[in-house]
């Protein structure tokens, strides 16, 4: 593995994902270093009293799943 690659997956792994969940839904999601990822959260905590807010590390999760409706297989009414 290149030093450019081992370097970019040593900063991902460093990152946090911080999500502010309504509910099932998340209505915002922010990945950041794990200083400005734990002042974001605690904005969010403060700004939505009340709705859950998460502080992950990013590691390899996948992003958001696509919608499961595609709209390109619907027929021309």
């Amino acid at each position: 593995m290149s030093e450019q690659v081992a370097e970019r997956v040593e900063q991902q792994e460093q990152k946090r994902r911080v999500r502010v969940w309504f509910g099932r839904y998340v209505i915002a999601d922010y990945t950041a270093e794990p200083e400005l990822a734990q002042r974001y959260a605690k904005a969010m905590a403060r700004r939505f009293a009340g709705l859950r807010v998460t502080n992950d590390p990013v590691g390899d999760q996948p992003g958001r799943p696509l919608p499961s409706e595609r709209l390109w297989d619907n027929p021309p009414n």
